[in-house]
């Protein structure tokens, strides 16, 4: 099992943020700067853009030991401290990376297509301006007020950038990306090669572009619904029609290509997580024939056996299941976003009584079958289901918030999220999730609702760190971001 995160995977990726941010100094002045290498070519940082961004999103660290444990996807073994909200301050500084690396490498191709552009250099750039807004749109839900208009300006980049409130980023990714739709054009190609999400196909990055609306309207609507309400409707007039839309990363089977954390050899379980009891046994009360896909039977038992969240001691490491063998595939996909996750926000948005071209229900059955698609269920099987687990208006956000988070396994900060903006309950109108037996965090209660900034940033962007953490009431995992108020 690949722990934490492949040096293999992600050493050439700081090599390449190293030296674009050696090349990127006096940005402004690119036109009169000799000094600035030419010979990277867009289709070369597109790769490694999408790359590192996904490397960084489904690391052991970042993805497991915050997004699966704050989700409540998984438990702990036999240390539980992630599990009791003691931050993994090594996942916190690789997160913080995606400045560095990812987003870095972004300035650099549009500082290269601005020294040499050609016909395709517009659609180029508003390719990697929806990628950046997905990254900035991770690292404002995760930390609230963060580096944003002026992160990777001027000479010493994010090391001394303001902090813009996490509202005002939002504002500028919606922004950004209706920018970015207007400006791909079809007539145009884009990368003709090297860009491994969708090809070049500038009408699917358009609806990912509106995908991406989608979720930033929705996750924004209990804050303000005028405005998510405009944002999703005119948004869900062109985005996914099918899971063949879905925007994801391709990891291969072999060796330095795979999914970050994956069992390589089929054999070799990892020690560090069990399923937990929160997931498994609302799946069992559910009949959801994801589960073996989901899960692996404990040993002890030959039963798939879930632990209880923080549950602390206990006897017998084979007593509770592991994930299963897809959930650390070498191949399982860096998600950006999925149609069924579209599809359940579209559910929700009609349930709201937004305009977005269809029924509640019918949303929320595709966004069920694609889950169940894509984890191998048969679609008679996705019909029983649906039959025995019904849309029910009038129970609207716990129908919809269990099978979305459901549907999100495996993307551990996305459902870490939507845990904690709509805070739903089992559709009996019991609770969910359970706190852990010990909290080692005081300003946790229940759940965090963001993560503290990396300690560098206290030394290294001391003043501007001291004006974001005191804008929102102390540099805290308990505090609430605006939109989950």
């Amino acid at each position: 099992m690949k722990n934490f995160h492949s040096m293999k995977i992600y050493f050439p990726a700081i090599l390449l943020g190293i030296l674009v941010l050696s090349c990127t100094k006096n940005f402004d002045k690119i036109n009169q700067d000799p000094t600035k290498p030419t010979n990277v070519t867009p289709a070369q940082l597109i790769t490694g853009i999408e790359r590192t961004a996904s490397d960084i999103m489904y690391s052991g660290g970042v993805n497991y030991n915050i997004g699966m444990l704050y989700a409540q996807y998984f438990s702990q073994t036999q240390t539980e401290t992630q599990s009791q909200y003691q931050l993994d301050e090594a996942a916190n500084n690789l997160l913080w990376t995606s400045y560095s690396v990812p987003l870095s490498n972004i300035q650099e191709l549009l500082r290269i297509n601005q020294l040499r552009p050609e016909p395709a250099s517009g659609n180029q750039n508003a390719i990697v301006k929806i990628l950046e807004a997905w990254i900035y749109s991770v690292l404002t839900d995760t930390y609230g007020n963060i580096p944003y208009s002026e992160a990777l300006k001027g000479d010493q980049l994010i090391l001394t950038s303001k902090y813009d409130d996490s509202k005002s980023v939002y504002d500028g990714l919606i922004a950004s990306l209706n920018a970015q739709i207007n400006a791909l054009d079809a007539t145009y190609g884009s990368f003709r090669s090297g860009e491994l999400i969708y090809q070049g196909d500038i009408n699917k990055w358009k609806k990912l572009a509106n995908a991406l609306k989608i979720r930033i309207g929705l996750r924004m609507v209990n804050a303000d619904a005028v405005k998510a309400k405009q944002i999703i409707e005119e948004a869900s007039a062109n985005t996914f029609t099918s899971s063949a839309d879905d925007a994801r990363f391709p990891y291969l089977a072999v060796a330095p290509d795979q999914f970050p954390y994956n069992d390589q050899d089929g054999a070799a379980i990892s020690n560090q997580y069990f399923v937990s009891a929160t997931l498994v046994d609302f799946m069992k009360e559910t009949n959801d024939p994801r589960l073996p896909m989901y899960a692996r039977e404990a040993p002890a038992s030959n039963t798939i056996v879930g632990k209880p969240y923080g549950l602390g001691s206990f006897t017998n490491i084979n007593e509770y299941s592991r994930g299963s063998g897809k959930v650390y595939s070498t191949t399982f996909p860096g998600y950006i976003i999925s149609y069924a996750e579209v599809q359940f926000a579209l559910a929700e948005a009609a349930a709201r009584g937004f305009n977005v071209g269809d029924d509640a229900a019918t949303f929320y059955a595709n966004g069920v079958r694609a889950s169940m698609k894509f984890w191998g269920v048969d679609d008679a099987s996705a019909t029983t289901f649906l039959s025995e687990n019904p849309y029910d208006a009038a129970n609207w956000k716990n129908i919809i918030g269990t099978q979305k988070w459901v549907a999100l396994y495996n993307q551990g900060l996305q459902g870490w999220f939507e845990r904690t903006r709509l805070d739903f309950k089992k559709p009996d109108g019991t609770a969910f999730f359970r706190a852990p037996n010990t909290i080692l965090d005081p300003s946790v209660s229940f759940v965090p609702f963001r993560i503290t900034y990396p300690i560098g940033e206290k030394s290294n962007n001391a003043e501007n760190y001291n004006q974001a953490a005191s804008a929102m009431g102390g540099d805290t995992k308990g505090f609430k971001l605006w939109w989950q108020q």
